[in-house]
């Protein structure tokens, strides 16, 4: 757990969630980061870059059902009822949009190890399938919430993907961030539940940093070969 969720580890719950999303989501890895730095001569990240991280991200979230469908078949918490149909009904949109623009951006770039690499994201899809199939109050609802927050700055990848082959992104309807604090204070303020809140954000935000760190190395590979 990083210092700040740590420090306000008997807190807010929200305020926890949004410490780790912050310190460790896909904002704060460097390689994801780069998308930022923007498009045509100005880009960092290559559009094979881009098409890569399409691809595994698409392997990773990209089937139904996901996190946030299994959360909502877990949830006995009325206070996450309307959040959870509303979420589960806009990541679909956003599968159908990551689909979109990982056919567009087109095959998946050539890079040493390949078989390994889709190995290692289909170890971490089906650890995320456990994780959002807990039976431990919160603990899958942890990882919808944090994926939901996460999820903004991946789209802004997707988005940059989608741009470079000309795919117009659509409006992202997830819930916003205050929703989900709301959802996350309304489910938790037990320490059991608050604990296992946490254990499902931080568990989801790991394997998200674990395929960012997947796709660093990968496009070093592919440069090194330049």
């Amino acid at each position: 757990m990083n210092e700040a969720a740590a420090r306000l580890g008997t807190g807010d719950i929200s305020q926890v969630i949004e410490a780790l999303v912050a310190a460790d989501g896909t904002d704060g890895h460097a390689h994801a980061s780069s998308a930022r730095a923007g498009i045509g001569r100005d880009a960092v990240l290559t559009l094979a870059d881009l098409a890569d991280a399409a691809h595994y991200l698409c392997l990773l979230h990209g089937r139904h059902p996901g996190v946030i469908d299994h959360a909502a078949t877990r949830s006995a918490d009325n206070g996450a009822r309307a959040w959870l149909v509303q979420a589960a009904d806009a990541f679909a949109r956003e599968r159908a949009y990551l689909t979109q623009v990982t056919v567009a951006v087109g095959p998946v770039p050539s890079t040493a190890g390949q078989s390994d690499c889709e190995a290692i994201v289909s170890q971490q899809r089906h650890a995320l399938d456990m994780l959002a199939q807990s039976d431990r109050r919160g603990c899958a609802m942890g990882a919808a919430i944090a994926l939901l927050l996460d999820w903004r700055a991946v789209r802004h990848i997707l988005e940059m993907a989608g741009i470079r082959v000309g795919v117009e992104p659509h409006a992202c309807d997830l819930p916003d961030r205050a929703a989900t604090f709301n959802v996350a204070r309304a489910i938790g303020g037990d320490d059991a539940t608050d604990r296992a809140i946490q254990f499902g954000a931080r568990q989801l935000l790991s394997q998200q940093r674990g395929l960012w760190d997947l796709l660093q190395a990968r496009a070093e590979i592919r440069r090194q070969k330049r």
